[in-house]
C-alpha cells in the first residue's frame, strides 16, 4: 500500500468530446515509434463499443473472491485498428483526400453515435478513459516478472522497461486494457499519470489542456482537496466499474442534466430524462443514484440560496484550484530516500524512431 494516493476526479457533466486532452497526450507520451496504435488518454462516446473495441467484454480484473480472472489480449488490427495517415502531399497535385490503409476501427470509430430513436429519446455522453492507477491493479497481479509496480509515494503505477519481457500478461489481466505493447520494443507501457510533471506541481498534460475544466487532480487524504471532498465528503465522484475489483483511482461525476424526452406528438414528457439510470448503475455502480440526488439536491440549493460549496467545486472558478499537487513533497521524499530521477524516453525508442514500416502492424494476421 502507498503512503499516499494521486487520483483524478473527471465531471462527464462538463465533457464536450474535443479530445483536447487525447492530443495533449500524444503529442508528450505516445509520439513514437510502436506507439501509434496507443492512445493512453482517450474519448468514448457511451454508449458505444470504445476503444479496444468492446473493451468491458475483454475479461481481467478480479472476481468477488479477489482472484485473478482470465482476460483477453486484444488484436492491433482488429480491435484497436491499423494506425493510418492520409495524403496529404497529393493534395496539392489534385489527388483525392484518402487514407493510405484501409481503415477497420479506430479511436472514435463510433463517435456521437449513442443510442434511441432521434429526436424523441435519443442520448449518448463521453467518458474520458486514462490507467485507473488502481490500488489493486490487475496488470500488477497478472505480471509474472514483477514488472509493473506501484510508487510508495503517490499510488501512480508504472511499468519497468527492463524488467518487462513483453509477455503481455499484464493486458489480460487489466479489465480496463489501458495498457499497451509496444511491438518495436517488445515492453508493455501505460499511462504514466505524468508523474514528471507531477513531481514539479504541474498537472497531467490532459488535465492541463483540458478545455471543459473537467479533471480535477490531488491526493485522497488531502482533506482541503477538490478530489477529496468530491470522493468522500459528497461521494459525487465514483469509480468505473468497481465490479471488476482493482479499486481504480480515477473517478467520474456521473453525466446527471439531460434534455427530455418526446412522445410520439413531439410533446415533452415531464420528469423524464435521456440518459437510463440503468446504464449509470452498469457503469458506476448502484450508489450512482445516491450521487445524482445530491447533485440536483445542491443545484436546487444553489438557485434557491445561492450557496453550495458543491457546485462551487464543480464550476471550477479558477484553473490552478483544480490541481492540489505539491512538489515541495516529491522533493523531500526524494531526498530522504535518495531517488535518483526516473529516465522517461528509453534510447530503445531514439534508435528506431526512423522505421517506416513494421510489421505488427499489418491489417492481417494474429493476435499482435
Amino acid at each position: 500500500m502507498s503512503q499516499r494516493q494521486l487520483a483524478m476526479v473527471m465531471d462527464l457533466n462538463k465533457c464536450i468530446g474535443c479530445q483536447t486532452c487525447t492530443v495533449a497526450c500524444k503529442t508528450q507520451w505516445t509520439n513514437r515509434n510502436g506507439r501509434e496504435y496507443m492512445y493512453w488518454n482517450n474519448v468514448e462516446t457511451y454508449p458505444g463499443s470504445g476503444y479496444p473495441k468492446k473493451w468491458m467484454e475483454l475479461g481481467g480484473g478480479f472476481d468477488t473472491a479477489g482472484d485473478l480472472q482470465l482476460g483477453v489480449v486484444p488484436n492491433i488490427a482488429s480491435d484497436y485498428g491499423v494506425p493510418w495517415d492520409y495524403n496529404f502531399e497529393g493534395l496539392a497535385k489534385g489527388e483525392q483526400l484518402k487514407p493510405d490503409v484501409t481503415p477497420t476501427w479506430g479511436p472514435n470509430w463510433d463517435e456521437d453515435e449513442g443510442a434511441g430513436n432521434f429526436p424523441n429519446d435519443n442520448y449518448f455522453f463521453y467518458i474520458p478513459r486514462i490507467c485507473n492507477h488502481c490500488s489493486n491493479p490487475g496488470c500488477l497481479s497478472a505480471c509474472p516478472r514483477d514488472a509493473i509496480f506501484k510508487r510508495d509515494q503517490d499510488g501512480v503505477v508504472l511499468v519497468d522497461l527492463d524488467r518487462c519481457q513483453g509477455y503481455r500478461y499484464c493486458i489480460a489481466g487489466c479489465p480496463y486494457k489501458k495498457i499497451y505493447f509496444n511491438p518495436k520494443i517488445s515492453k508493455s507501457e501505460k499511462c504514466i499519470l505524468c508523474f514528471p510533471r507531477i513531481e514539479k506541481g504541474l498537472p497531467p498534460a490532459c488535465a492541463q489542456q483540458c478545455v471543459g475544466r473537467i479533471r480535477f487532480v490531488g491526493f485522497l487524504d488531502d482533506e482541503d482537496g477538490q478530489v477529496y471532498k468530491l470522493v468522500t465528503k459528497y461521494k459525487v465522484a465514483l469509480p468505473l466499474r468497481s465490479d471488476y475489483g482493482t479499486v481504480p483511482n480515477v473517478y467520474y461525476v456521473p453525466p446527471t442534466e439531460a434534455p427530455p424526452k418526446f412522445d410520439a406528438h413531439g410533446k415533452i414528457i415531464e420528469g423524464s430524462t435521456r440518459v437510463p439510470m440503468e446504464e449509470l448503475e452498469k457503469l458506476f455502480g448502484k450508489e450512482v443514484h445516491a450521487a445524482a440526488k445530491t447533485l440536483k439536491d445542491e443545484m436546487k440549493k444553489r438557485k434557491e440560496t445561492g450557496e453550495s460549496e458543491l457546485m462551487d467545486l464543480l464550476i471550477a472558478y479558477k484553473h490552478d484550484d483544480m490541481f492540489r499537487l505539491d512538489s515541495g513533497y516529491y522533493a523531500d521524499y526524494a531526498k530522504s530516500h535518495s531517488l535518483e530521477p526516473i529516465k522517461i524516453v528509453d534510447e530503445r525508442y531514439i534508435n528506431g524512431k526512423f522505421t517506416k514500416e513494421m510489421k505488427f502492424f499489418a491489417p492481417k494476421g494474429g493476435h499482435a
